[in-house]
């Protein structure tokens, strides 16, 4: 049985997740214990960037941010391939499921890549941190204007598009500025954190589980759930799956094929097969008028969870083959 376990991808990352969607279900984060959850999450990424901030080395962030291939990759990744397959998507889902929802999985694929869930599953994985850092925070900072362009292009519906300096902000103090801070307090505590790697890996995980439970509960309260038929849902969330699963191999296959080493395939795969609830949610807010808000990030908000439970899933299966790999 325990060698079942062990070659099973179901860990207990990933059961933490799924449970995190239950309790999300049941008991939902709503009123003043909502607004704790959106600060404990706001610490917990804080935290996270920072202790990555302070695990890497100048020169390997430095590398980071100048493998511009790797950057490349991933953006074109989430902003040309996603965008394509929407397209083509659309009218064949269109009859199915109704064109406002299909209208919705046309803008899932606009969005750009998640931060936080992107680099932590990256870390877990044992790829290319740095790389991902840079990337998943561009992809952010170029879609919050890139977006808006695509959705007037693609969806035509370009009444209505506002954009502010909220979402770069959010992702300066959230990220950078953590990641920074750390990085000048690493020749402080680098052996601290050394000496005790193996329990601050456990905040990679809990930041994805909080994540996962507050982005559930969200949907949960306003009643996303329920304004579309069970039908309608069950076929989105099948679509959604065999489209993360189809991302999740094409951004392997492709920068293997290109000659990329082990790390930098695992963020483009992290970085490059995700879209944002956390970016996507505010823009529809100003790009669509209230009534058909919900259908357009139902998509979306199914599409999130799918994503990270099966990144999850995937992240645990590289991190046994790299400790496999190590003799550990």
């Amino acid at each position: 049985m325990r060698r079942l376990l062990d070659r099973s991808p179901i860990d207990g990352f990933v059961l933490s997740i799924l449970l995190a969607v239950v309790v999300a279900a049941i008991l939902p984060a709503e009123g003043a214990f909502a607004g704790v959850m959106d600060w404990v999450v706001t610490i917990l990424i804080a935290l996270l960037f920072f202790l990555y901030g302070a695990r890497l080395h100048p020169r390997e962030a430095l590398e980071g941010l100048t493998h511009w291939r790797l950057h490349l990759m991933i953006l074109t990744f989430t902003f040309i391939a996603f965008p394509l397959v929407g397209l083509v998507l659309k009218p064949a889902l269109a009859p199915i499921i109704g064109d406002e929802l299909a209208q919705g999985m046309l803008y899932l694929t606009l969005v750009p890549s998640t931060v936080q869930s992107s680099i932590a599953f990256t870390s877990i994985a044992r790829g290319n941190v740095p790389g991902a850092i840079v990337s998943a925070s561009a992809s952010n900072l170029i879609g919050v204007f890139l977006t808006p362009l695509l959705v007037v292009v693609l969806m035509g519906s370009g009444a209505g598009v506002q954009i502010t300096g909220s979402s770069v902000t959010k992702i300066l103090l959230e990220i950078l500025v953590p990641f920074l801070v750390g990085q000048l307090c690493r020749p402080l505590i680098a052996g601290f954190l050394g000496r005790y790697a193996a329990p601050t890996k456990y905040v990679d995980r809990s930041s994805i589980v909080v994540v996962v439970y507050v982005a559930f509960s969200e949907g949960v309260v306003s009643g996303m759930w329920s304004i579309v038929s069970a039908w309608d849902v069950v076929i989105v969330t099948v679509v959604s799956t065999v489209f993360v699963i189809g991302m999740l191999l094409l951004t392997r296959w492709v920068p293997t094929r290109m000659g990329f080493d082990r790390g930098d395939t695992i963020a483009v795969q992290f970085c490059g097969s995700k879209k944002s609830l956390a970016t996507g949610l505010p823009l529809a807010s100003v790009m669509f008028l209230g009534g058909s808000v919900g259908y357009i990030v139902l998509p979306l908000m199914i599409f999130h969870q799918v994503q990270l439970i099966l990144c999850s899933m995937l992240a645990s299966r590289y991190e046994r083959q790299a400790l496999a790999a190590d003799g550990s």
